[in-house]
């Protein structure tokens, strides 16, 4: 895993799969799983978006958040909204799927820039403090990732138990042990 930073915030211009639009910041207390894919890339179709829907159906969304990204930086008159809406259908997409706002001069959508993707697929975990904490191009293997997963989460256990047990304990010492 990456040194913790600040994750910046999604730049969206449609989202899909919603009722309302989704911010990084709304998301704070649990784990987000991004997966930045193009409808039209051979490794999202055949391993990220799968990926994605696995974990989406593994994970409990009170505890994580699956959102894709659709990064397209190249085949724009291929891949517009309605295209998307109708491949969401047809591979059965059910997550949140933001459209990233497109990019300046060099064509590179906005929300891609911010994170520096190298391409897509690109996979991105986000703790439960909104600080990005891992950053795959390319496939990162199931075992892998709900093994990163779940150490996240064990993270944020690990915080309210210490944080409850300093509520009840002052000291930090109580039952037995310590926590520092």
């Amino acid at each position: 895993m990456m040194a913790a930073r600040e994750a910046p915030e999604w730049q969206v211009e449609q989202w899909l799969n919603c009722d309302e639009p989704l911010t990084l910041a709304a998301q704070r207390g649990r784990v987000v799983v991004i997966e930045a894919f193009q409808m039209l890339c051979p490794g999202c179709v055949s391993h990220g978006l799968p990926q994605a829907a696995r974990i989406a159906e593994t994970f409990t969304r009170t505890d994580v958040t699956v959102v894709g990204m659709h990064c397209v930086f190249e085949h724009h008159e291929a891949q517009t909204a309605a295209a998307l809406k109708a491949f969401m259908h047809e591979y059965r997409v059910a997550f949140p799927v933001g459209i990233d706002s497109r990019g300046g001069s060099d064509s590179v959508p906005q929300t891609m820039a911010a994170y520096r993707m190298r391409g897509t697929p690109t996979l991105v975990l986000i703790d439960r403090l909104g600080r990005r904490r891992a950053q795959y191009f390319g496939q990162v293997g199931d075992l892998q990732l709900g093994a990163e997963i779940a150490a996240l989460l064990g993270e944020g256990a690990l915080d309210r138990t210490a944080s409850d047990a300093a509520m009840t304990d002052p000291d930090g010492c109580g039952a037995g042990s310590c926590i520092l």
